[in-house]
């Protein structure tokens, strides 16, 4: 019986020396970072920043020419027929919400094109990373935010930036 106790001891001992002398078997990185500071990620935000800035020119020149055609239909509005005056009235709501919903749409379909892009860089850098998990003999990569503690030497973020920007550069396919 002591020499199983024996075994099992050195086994517990033996296992975890085995394992930090080839590394880390679960690495970490931090996929907020990857995509921050990647030249790939970096150009997605400099597209989705410029679609997002002319998109809302295009809203700020609408809310301009309304603004202007409300204060038109104020002015008119004592020397109007109330009739006519509530006609134009309901036109112009309905205008404005007309306007509103394609907004929206606008809106909806450039937050969709955003997550498509980042679905499509997080795809292509996690091809890296299984790279560089496959080359450091580990099991599992983790987010960094789902770890409480790890030794430092786990952590990939860093190399896997580089290794985007080698392999994938502004991410042109």
């Amino acid at each position: 019986m002591r020499l199983w106790s024996a075994i099992a001891v050195w086994l517990l001992l033996a296992l975890p020396l085995a394992a930090q002398q080839s590394g880390p078997q679960v690495l970490i990185v931090d996929s907020d970072r990857l995509f921050l500071e990647t030249q790939y990620g970096r150009q997605i935000a400099s597209d989705l920043a410029a679609r997002t800035a002319a998109v809302q020119a295009e809203n700020d020149a609408i809310v301009a020419a309304l603004t202007e055609e409300e204060r038109s239909l104020t002015q008119r509005r004592p020397g109007m027929d109330p009739a006519a005056f509530r006609i134009e009235a309901a036109a112009f709501d309905a205008k404005v919400q007309e306007v509103r919903r394609a907004r929206d749409a606008m809106n909806g379909e450039l937050a969709a094109e955003a997550a498509k892009a980042r679905a499509m860089f997080e795809e292509r850098a996690q091809a890296v990373i299984a790279n560089l998990m496959l080359e450091r003999g580990a099991t599992l990569v983790m987010e960094q935010r789902n770890v409480i503690l790890s030794v430092r030497t786990a952590n990939i973020t860093d190399e896997a930036i580089a290794r985007i920007d080698q392999v994938l550069g502004q991410g042109a396919p």
